[in-house]
């Protein structure tokens, strides 16, 4: 029979033996573990947070703001040309030979519609002023004589064919006059003498060109001035058949050049290609009220394309950083903010496209996020002064 003594012995190493218990070091080495566990985790879950006070936030000029959500799903970009409105351009020419004696308008300067850019001195407007005075007197001598013709048939003095001879007459006489006038005026009329024609604007605008010369002789025709409405103008862009396949006209279109931006509207998109380039014209139109932009001017087009799954995410730009080589936004927090990984799609304008990492509903810095990265990278706590 084994002593009681030896039973107390045995008992502790048969438990360890079968995995009944466990040691103190088991145990301290556990706890140990499960604290290092967390802190872990807890330094990844603080590394990505910046610490900040309302007051912080606005000191260091830091915006917040929704996502746009529904926006558009990308941009194509494409190099284009400043033009005038084909309707906005409008060229003065001589319409008689002859000497021009005066010039009204400067470079730059505004005109009116009608009025009088230039006088030309012709032999021929003498001519056709002299026509129209002819004309006028037959005019009115064939209408005295039908007045007459006319009283003469009512006292039954005049026969029947007299009065329709007459009333002939003054028919003829009046589409005589009519003519001669319509001649005159084709011409530009007025010019303050019988041999002097005015040339007048065809639309409101500004002068953009005066080849014509003070007393040069010109024959008609000859360009004189060139009157531009720049109001609305127009960029003429070129993409390739496959992006052309996805802007229809209405399409926003995004116009940048040194230092100016402004959007404007696809109006025409070419069913046919370039035999040259192989590529399609692209035509946007562009309010320039504010005179922004000049014909001839290199710009370029983004054309922003919409969005074909109807809940697309996107955020400002300026939003979007890059910390340990995540692509990040930082989203607001009751203490401050947190760098969130988002992925991203093609840029749209000055907005780019989220395609995951957010809902929508969240609040994020719109402006001077690189403040909070570099205060990241500090270790998330900016200085109190």
């Amino acid at each position: 029979m084994i002593s009681r003594s030896l039973l107390a012995m045995l008992l502790p190493v048969a438990l360890a033996a079968c995995g009944g218990g466990t040691t103190e070091n088991e145990t301290g080495e556990m706890a140990g573990m499960e604290g290092t566990e967390k802190g872990e985790a807890g330094e990844r879950a603080d590394k990505d947070a910046v610490t900040l006070t309302a007051r912080q936030i606005a000191d260091a000029g830091i915006e917040v703001a929704a996502p746009t959500v529904g926006g558009a799903s990308g941009t194509i970009e494409a190099p284009g040309i400043i033009q005038g409105d084909p309707q906005g351009v409008q060229v003065v020419s001589a319409t008689l030979g002859g000497r021009i004696v005066s010039l009204t308008r400067n470079l730059g300067q505004s005109v009116a519609r009608g009025d009088a850019l230039a006088v030309i001195e012709s032999r021929e407007a003498a001519s056709l002023k002299a026509e129209l005075e002819a004309a006028g007197a037959r005019a009115a001598l064939a209408q005295s004589n039908l007045r007459r013709e006319q009283r003469l048939f009512a006292e039954r003095v005049s026969p029947e064919q007299d009065l329709i001879a007459a009333r002939t007459a003054a028919t003829e006489a009046g589409i005589a006059l009519r003519l001669a006038r319509q001649q005159l005026g084709a011409t530009g009329g007025g010019g303050g003498a019988p041999n002097r024609i005015a040339m007048r604007s065809p639309i409101a605008g500004k002068v953009i060109a005066r080849p014509a010369v003070l007393g040069q002789a010109v024959d008609a025709n000859a360009e004189l001035f060139r009157v531009a409405n720049l109001a609305k103008v127009t960029v003429t862009a070129s993409l390739s058949p496959a992006d052309a396949g996805r802007v229809r006209p209405g399409t926003r279109v995004e116009v940048t050049a040194a230092g100016r931006r402004q959007e404007g509207r696809v109006t025409f998109v070419s069913p046919i290609l370039d035999e040259t380039t192989r590529l399609v014209q692209v035509i946007v139109g562009l309010d320039n009220a504010g005179s922004t932009w000049r014909v001839g001017e290199p710009v370029t087009a983004a054309v922003i394309l919409p969005s074909t799954g109807g809940g697309g995410i996107s955020v400002p730009s300026t939003a979007i950083q890059s910390v340990e080589n995540r692509t990040v936004v930082f989203v607001r927090t009751p203490t401050g903010f947190r760098a969130v990984p988002v992925a991203t799609g093609r840029p749209n304008g000055d907005r780019i496209v989220v395609t995951s990492g957010l809902t929508g509903k969240e609040r994020i810095a719109t402006t001077n996020s690189f403040t909070l990265k570099a205060e990241l990278g500090k270790g998330g706590e900016m200085d109190m002064d």
